[in-house]
């Protein structure tokens, strides 16, 4: 498929790497022959922004986007799906599902289902296959790094996958993005921002809270900027809980 570009402006959002990848994947799919298949799956584990990413997709797409939830039985995952399409959802399951696919088929609109894990864990992923075949609109399906793996199991789904994208680790230039979209009260210098970005490990939700911390750090001492100096020897989030220190 289509090469993504390495980042992407996005009219104020952070122009990040996953963000670019998801787009590029799902409009190629929109735009895919009749013969290939429309299904996407963007999967890796928590915190590398991949919500993000799928969030800004659905607004750059006009994509139609759920996320799904562990509560989810058949009927719910239609009528949560026609409830962002605006469309009252009709009684029974199978009409619900003649409701979902004519809609998406109409707007030639994508369907984004986050959170898609839930619906393997409860074998009810066949659905997003019977959307597909009746719709044959493009799909975005995401969820954690072993998500492939449970789609397997399942191999109408798998057969149906036009591209697989592994979130992406957050690199220097995305911790910079990151910082020009959250840090409007305060500079944070660039060997404070390398400091977060290695403590963090490239996720991008540390990055966020350390960039918070860092912001809040430099308002508390009456400051506009804070470099690795100035922040001193002050602990950064690594997503790990604190030891109890023995008394």
């Amino acid at each position: 498929m289509a090469e993504a570009k390495k980042t992407v402006n996005l009219g104020g959002k952070a122009p990040l790497a996953n963000v670019a990848l998801t787009i590029s994947a799902l409009s190629g799919a929109m735009k895919r022959p009749a013969h290939l298949p429309g299904i996407v799956v963007l999967y890796g584990p928590s915190g590398l922004g991949k919500s993000t990413a799928a969030a800004v997709a659905a607004m750059q797409l006009q994509a139609y986007y759920v996320q799904a939830k562990s509560s989810w039985t058949r009927k719910a995952v239609y009528q949560a799906i026609l409830k962002v399409m605006g469309i009252v959802p009709a009684k029974t399951i199978y009409d619900m599902e003649e409701q979902v696919a004519g809609q998406l088929a109409a707007s030639g609109r994508p369907l984004i289902v986050d959170e898609c894990d839930h619906l393997v864990a409860k074998s009810s992923i066949e659905i997003v296959r019977d959307i597909y075949e009746a719709s044959g609109a493009a799909i975005l399906l995401i969820g954690e790094e072993h998500l492939p793996a449970g789609l397997a199991r399942w191999e109408r789904i798998h057969n149906r996958v036009l591209e697989w994208i592994p979130a992406q680790y957050a690199t220097m230039d995305d911790a910079k993005a990151l910082r020009a979209l959250y840090c409007d009260k305060v500079a944070i210098e660039d060997d404070l921002l390398a400091q977060i970005h290695a403590v963090s490990k490239g996720v991008a939700r540390r990055i966020c809270v350390n960039l918070e911390r860092a912001q809040q750090a430099a308002l508390g001492l009456g400051k506009k900027s804070i470099n690795l100096a100035e922040w001193g020897k002050r602990p950064l989030y690594t997503g790990e809980a604190p030891v109890r220190g023995r008394a």
